[in-house]
């Protein structure tokens, strides 16, 4: 009996051995054989974590808590009532006193509260109650940095997406239609390449007066989108002299039919490559905005404001040690992913 088993399962386990793996199997393959790539995805991963959930992570209200009988989820979010009656330390005096039980964040403050417990500590040191200390305003330290999470990400990944779909449009274009198209594009990368990115950023700036995460995107992913269309062009130029796309105008395909279906398939690779690149030089610029006070609103938790307060407040190490460690590698393992996906994506090494 068992020999029969093993019988029938043999040939099975010999096509299995003999069949390759498949690409997205080599992909990973390739991408996971050196472990800073995959430190730096499993620390970008943890960035992501923190700036979707920071709220959870670090707030003033309860994540949950039941009081009088009533159980109460997200009160801080989905309860329309005072945001001041699910403050956590308003709700654990009501605790003490009537009874019940509360799920707090693991730091129990906000990004902007400054009184705790009716006091205000100013400029502390990393300790028990504020393990990276407070800012001159008294809020934490290591709250900001979780909810800043999520500014630097949203500008960095929101104008890298914006900068990719503008430079695919332009580099395409130009790539495969040439003529005025190409003119067009080129005149135009050659024009924004002309002037410092920062400054023009600053000069933006200044001109419009206000701030906002969106705003940022917009004006960032408008500037930095010519690297991608420089790369989108040469990669749809080398495409649309390969056999493929010879035969596919033979069978009578539509040019964009052509270019959707066939040419910017071929041409992703370092496109993706270019803009997660991009994503590290945002949150950069939008650090440096932020530290020279053009960035996201001061209500707005970010790195670079808090670099901004350990310039005002010399010794204070805390509030440029955690902070830039904090900026340093979150650039860092967006440089090592992007490195991993330019090896596992080349076509020498597929």
């Amino acid at each position: 009996m068992i020999r029969r088993i093993l019988e029938r399962l043999r040939p099975r386990a010999r096509q299995r051995v003999s069949q390759p793996p498949k690409r997205s199997s080599r992909f990973f393959l390739r991408f996971a054989r050196r472990p800073f790539n995959l430190v730096g995805f499993i620390f970008l991963g943890l960035a992501l974590f923190a700036a979707l959930f920071a709220d959870l992570l670090a707030g003033d209200h309860p994540i949950a808590y039941k009081l009088d009988g009533e159980l109460h989820l997200l009160p801080g979010i989905l309860e329309s009532e005072s945001r001041a009656d699910h403050d956590n330390w308003t709700v654990l005096s009501n605790i003490r006193e009537r009874g019940g039980w509360a799920i707090l964040p693991p730091i129990p403050v906000g990004p902007n509260r400054t009184k705790i417990a009716g006091s205000v500590n100013w400029l502390r040191a990393p300790s028990g109650h504020h393990p990276l200390g407070t800012d001159d305003s008294g809020r934490s330290v290591l709250a900001r940095i979780i909810h800043g999470a999520r500014s630097a990400l949203l500008v960095g990944l929101g104008s890298a997406a914006l900068s990719a779909l503008i430079g695919l449009l332009f580099g395409a274009l130009g790539g495969y239609y040439g003529g005025v198209y190409d003119r067009v594009g080129l005149r135009s990368i050659e024009t924004l390449s002309s002037f410092p990115v920062l400054f023009l950023i600053l000069a933006i700036q200044g001109l419009s007066g206000t701030t906002s995460i969106l705003e940022l995107v917009l004006i960032i992913g408008l500037t930095r989108w010519t690297d991608v269309a420089r790369l989108t062009r040469a990669e749809v130029l080398r495409a649309v002299n390969e056999d493929y796309v010879t035969a596919a105008r033979a069978l009578g395909l539509g040019h964009l039919q052509i270019l959707w279906r066939h040419v910017l398939p071929n041409a992703m690779g370092p496109v993706a490559v270019a803009a997660t690149f991009s994503v590290a030089s945002a949150i950069l610029i939008e650090s440096t905005l932020s530290f020279l006070g053009y960035g996201v609103p001061p209500t707005t938790p970010s790195w670079g404001q808090l670099l901004t307060d350990a310039f005002r407040n010399e010794g204070a190490y805390w509030l440029s040690i955690f902070p830039g460690l904090t900026l340093f590698f979150t650039v860092l393992s967006i440089n090592l992913v992007g490195e991993g996906l330019r090896e596992a994506l080349d076509r020498a090494n597929i």
